[in-house]
């Protein structure tokens, strides 16, 4: 592959731990905008006299959308100096939350939604590029991973938040303060983000190099299987505890905060080991920690059982995907704005897949028929990761 241009250097020690901790905060509060839809759904449902598989779009339309805007806003916004380009976009994504606070019914909300979720079709791939400008060489797969902390930092505290107060006060105020969170987090990346921070400008031809590549296009295949496995249950969850479990809305809340606890230590130890261990072999173990889970699904018929049973996914959940962008950028470093971008499109994708395919299944037959669905993208996803890191160790590289 002919490279688009060298990579500038990287920031001092001081500024580029300043500038993770905000794009940390950043990734929290795109994946707290992000699940409060899910946390959110019984009261969305209830609230906006709809199905739970016609509320459920919020989530598979709002993932298409997703997957289409993070690659061509990529291309389209590449120029724009990060400092500006990622606080603009946090600010916009919080906007959007507010303005859907207020929105009076669902065909109303979904398009106020939508345009809202383009900031985080930006942020995510554009901060871990960014972070891949300002860290060091040997240091950029454990840089990346620790931003997508956040995402980890969202499941424990904002998606049981989002539910709780969903279920007490009303998904309007769940909505209002994901927007205020955007709001803050801008703030911070204005304040710790320096000027001057621009990743290489891919041309034309090396998106052509890109999409054209199949290795690295599997890679991004495997993001679309797992996603695709993950949110054809993860959507329905608190539907799924309520009518399947019987759950109370503290004990689903708990539930959200289980799993988010979990998955915030899988990615944890994931930036504690990612460098050693390689991003290939940690993204494998979390895809066979999720594929457990959905095995041992049938056998969580209790709320106690359900905890247990959530552990392996929680744990393999947010790291999966932090594994995947460190072993993207790791990969090709050179087209590593164009590889997140693709990425976050491929999690999107996947999580519009996954949300349409449940929600049918629901439509369908009910609840019964999700864990096989979602078993069977997870397993897909496993094989193919396997079959290309077993390609690369065989020194064909990407």
């Amino acid at each position: 592959m002919s490279p688009p241009a060298p990579l500038p250097a990287a920031l001092p020690p001081a500024a580029l731990q300043r500038a993770s901790w905000a794009l940390l905060a950043g990734n929290f509060a795109i994946g707290c905008g992000v699940m409060v839809v899910p946390g959110s759904l019984n009261d969305l449902s209830a609230s906006l006299q709809v199905p739970v598989a016609v509320a459920g779009q919020l989530i598979s339309l709002g993932g298409l959308c997703l997957a289409i805007g993070a690659p061509v806003l990529a291309g389209v916004l590449g120029r724009f100096d990060r400092r500006w380009l990622l606080t603009l976009t946090l600010a916009w994504y919080g906007i959007g939350h507010l303005l859907a606070a207020l929105m009076p019914g669902f065909a109303s909300l979904l398009p106020v939604r939508l345009l809202g979720l383009m900031g985080a079709a930006i942020f995510t791939p554009q901060a871990a590029a960014a972070l891949g400008v300002m860290a060091p060489e040997g240091e950029r797969g454990r840089a990346i991973t620790f931003i997508f902390l956040g995402w980890s930092l969202a499941s424990v505290l904002g998606m049981p938040l989002a539910s709780l107060v969903a279920e007490t006060l009303g998904w309007r105020w769940a909505f209002a303060g994901a927007g205020l969170l955007s709001l803050w987090a801008a703030a911070w990346v204005w304040r710790t983000v320096p000027l001057g921070v621009r990743p290489p400008v891919l041309t034309l031809g090396a998106w052509r190099t890109v999409l054209t590549h199949p290795v690295l296009m599997g890679l991004v295949a495997i993001t679309v299987l797992s996603a695709s496995g993950q949110f054809t249950l993860f959507s329905y969850f608190a539907p799924y505890f309520r009518q399947v479990l019987q759950a109370s809305a503290g004990q689903i809340s708990a539930l959200f905060l289980c799993f988010g606890a979990f998955g915030l230590l899988g990615n944890v130890l994931l930036t504690r080991w990612v460098d050693r261990l390689g991003a290939a072999t940690c993204v494998n173990v979390a895809l066979v920690l999720m594929t457990l889970s959905l095995a041992l699904w049938p056998l969580a018929s209790s709320v106690p059982a359900m905890a247990l049973v959530l552990l392996p996914w929680a744990l393999g959940c947010f790291s999966s995907n932090s594994a995947q962008q460190a072993r993207l950028s790791s990969g090709a470093p050179l087209y590593a704005g164009a590889l997140l971008a693709l990425n976050s499109s491929a999690m999107y994708l996947g999580q519009a897949i996954g949300a349409a395919s449940g929600g049918l299944g629901i439509a369908a037959g009910g609840y019964d028929a999700l864990p096989g669905a979602a078993l069977a993208w997870m397993a897909a996803a496993l094989a193919l990761s396997l079959g290309l890191a077993w390609h690369m160790r065989g020194g064909r590289g990407v």
